[in-house]
């Protein structure tokens, strides 16, 4: 058996997991209307990649879910998943067993699994395809299709039969194709127009080349003559400002030590108020002492006169009439004693302060001292001042020339990167590797300073020669010459690999549409002779047969109508009932309509055979006779294909190896109950 089993869980009225095993030809699935069984069906539809909710009888990927009941939860995700047996190698896939499930979420998100591993919708589509099964087709028949295959139109019709005929394949290998024929022409274009953009500037960078290789003798010139100019000129300037370095480093030291000695002798006159200062306190100190000198000589001069005094005779007088008094001799000493110390203590009285006058006359003359030997040290450092200032102006002379030489070498080596940059801008970085030009110390030293201003005159020149050639930026443009060429070879390659593909292409689509034209005419072939063979048997003679007709389609442009020169393909059922004169399938019964609409689906069925085909309930408008010939015709069907018919028809059930039978109870909920007559024959025996 190909189709081992399927499992539904949370999948519309099957809440809980659930296992239908199909190891017997024929299944049948039964039960009482509203049960579920129809669910079996879309569950298979679900599980091989049907995106159309609307043909599993719902609105939105959500209606498929469990909706839960009054004792059960709603689920929040269904799963479908099938087995098929894979030891025949029917799948393009290296396992004994292929499981393909699909899950979807309340959020309308879906997952595909093949053997447990999540691929892609177009992966599971494509796995399918190569066995010849489909999410929709001849081999599901869902509830009340089983006319579709009769009442469609022909166009559907047509691609009913293809995609039972396995062309579905190749019709999808040519849309691809010609999908890729078409990116390949939108490919082409754009390839032919990025040439036709580049064209123009590709002819003009090939001038701009040639112009470079004119130039380049300009450059080489220009690169001899600069890497010599260059070599002599570093080492001029090199030699000229070590000569200069050598020149102001002893103006340098002498000029900071006169700096320190000015800042000390400035320090000693305090910034040249000082010396004022050190007069003033002088004159003062002089002035103070001739004061002092003039008192001194005053007051000696005073006790010398006192010392000298004659007595007034009016003071002896006074004495002589106070010793007159005394009778003795002793007292009139002691008065006499008394008088003349008197006279003795006004003299001595003044000597005391002659001796504080002489005492501040010598503190006045060591003040004196010391004023005047500041106002020397104050002189002697203006007279050093004078002197440094004197020696700083011949010593900033000196290096005022020193500056201006280093200014004018400043100045010449400014010019001389300025004149590198430029070089290098015109000829390239190896005008600036003049380092390496063959020219000594001797030869460079000898020469006189005119020729190098010569050489540099003649450096200007070659410049301004190069700077008119529009050189700047050769590298670039030879780059992008040799860029915007290649480009163009590339998309050239591109462009022929291209036409190549499309030629390629052609020739698959043109193989493909054979192949598609003589697999159909075949295939038709057969359905037909089936067809013919199984409705004689449901009818009892008769004849029938598809054929294929050509209708055109009208499109609207604008206001008027205009028949398009394209025709599109159908097929037509044509059937001629045994005693009766039938014109068309309109006039067909319900029942006969049945039976031509079997006849066609078991024909297209044993042409190429699926490996399981699904009928749900096509055998319900069919009387106990014409049921007797589908359960033949099903038996017969058996030995190609795998059958699971849904059905209420006791003789289909009879031709069932196992029977399930689904029910539902009050919540909602379909439940499985199984009968296996072949296990039942084997105990019986």
């Amino acid at each position: 058996m190909h189709l081992k089993s399927i499992e539904l869980s949370g999948f519309k009225s099957f809440a809980k997991k659930s296992d239908f095993e199909f190891n017997t030809p024929i299944s049948a699935i039964v039960g009482p209307n509203g049960s579920g069984k129809s669910n079996v069906a879309e569950a298979f539809r679900f599980v091989l990649g049907e995106q159309s909710i609307k043909s599993m009888r719902g609105k939105k990927g959500e209606d498929l879910i469990w909706n839960g009941s009054n004792d059960s939860l709603r689920a929040n995700r269904a799963s479908v998943k099938v087995i098929f047996d894979n030891s025949r190698r029917m799948f393009n896939i290296d396992f004994p067993e292929v499981s393909i499930e699909r899950v979807v979420h309340r959020d309308g998100v879906n997952e595909y699994l093949v053997n447990g591993s999540q691929v892609r919708l177009k992966d599971v589509i494509e796995l399918l395809a190569s066995a010849h099964i489909g999410a929709s087709g001849h081999h599901i028949i869902s509830q009340g299709e089983a006319d579709k295959v009769v009442s469609t139109n022909p166009k559907d019709r047509k691609a009913m039969v293809e995609d039972a005929l396995g062309l579905k394949l190749y019709q999808y290998k040519r849309i691809e194709s010609e999908k890729k024929l078409e990116k390949t022409f939108e490919n082409i274009a754009q390839v032919e127009a990025l040439r036709r953009e580049i064209a123009p500037h590709l002819k003009f960078l090939e001038k701009q080349v040639e112009k470079l290789a004119k130039t380049e003798s300009l450059r080489t010139d220009l690169i001899k003559i600069s890497q010599e100019y260059f070599k002599r000129e570093d080492f001029y300037i090199l030699t000229s400002k070590v000569a200069l370095k050598e020149e102001r480093g002893p103006i340098d030291r002498a000029l900071e030590k006169l700096s320190k000695e000015s800042a000390e002798a400035k320090k000693v006159i305090e910034f040249e108020s000082g010396l004022s200062e050190a007069r003033k306190v002088r004159d003062d100190l002089t002035r103070e002492l001739g004061k002092i000198e003039g008192l001194i000589m005053a007051e000696e001069k005073s006790v010398a006169s006192e010392e000298s005094k004659v007595v007034s005779l009016k003071d002896v007088e006074k004495l002589y009439q106070e010793i007159s008094l005394f009778s003795e001799i002793t007292k009139i000493f002691e008065r006499v004693k008394t008088f003349i110390q008197e006279r003795r203590g006004i003299v001595e009285a003044r000597r005391p302060q002659i001796g504080e006058l002489k005492t501040r006359k010598s503190e006045i003359e060591a003040e004196l001292k010391i004023a005047r030997e500041k106002e020397d040290e104050i002189t002697k450092a203006e007279k050093a001042v004078f002197r440094i200032m004197s020696e700083e102006q011949g010593l900033v002379s000196r290096l005022n020339l020193l500056k201006a030489r280093e200014e004018k070498i400043a100045l010449e080596e400014a010019e001389f990167k300025r004149e590198l940059e430029e070089v290098g801008y015109l000829a390239g970085a190896e005008a600036l590797r003049f380092q390496v030009f063959a020219l000594s110390e001797e030869e460079m030293t000898s020469e006189p300073r005119v020729k190098q201003e010569e050489r540099k005159r003649m450096l200007e020149r070659n410049k301004l020669r190069l700077e008119d050639s529009n050189t700047a930026g050769g590298e670039e443009l030879k780059k992008e010459h040799a860029e915007t060429s290649e480009r163009d070879a590339f998309l050239a390659r591109e462009l022929l690999d291209l036409e190549q593909s499309a030629e390629s292409l052609k020739s698959l689509i043109k193989d493909l549409e054979e192949r598609l034209a003589t697999e159909f005419e075949t295939g038709i072939e057969k359905i037909n002779k089936e067809f013919n063979t199984l409705f004689n048997k449901m009818f009892g003679g008769g004849e029938a047969r598809l054929i294929l007709v050509k209708t055109e389609s009208l499109v609207e442009e604008g206001e008027k109508v205009e028949k398009v020169k394209e025709v599109e393909e159908g097929l037509e059922i044509k059937v001629s009932l045994p005693r009766k004169k039938v014109k068309s399938l309109m006039m067909l019964s319900g029942g006969e309509r049945a039976l031509t609409s079997i006849a066609l689906i078991f024909a297209i069925s044993q042409v190429n055979p699926p490996p399981f085909i699904i009928l749900d309930e096509t055998d319900a408008a069919l009387d106990e006779a014409n049921s007797k010939k589908y359960g033949d015709l099903v038996e017969e069907l058996s030995k190609k294909s795998q059958l699971i018919l849904i059905t209420h028809n006791r003789e289909t059930m009879s031709r069932a190896g196992i029977i399930y039978g689904v029910t539902m109870a009050g919540n909602g909920v379909s439940k499985l109950l199984s009968i296996s007559f072949d296990e039942a024959v084997e105990v019986a025996k």
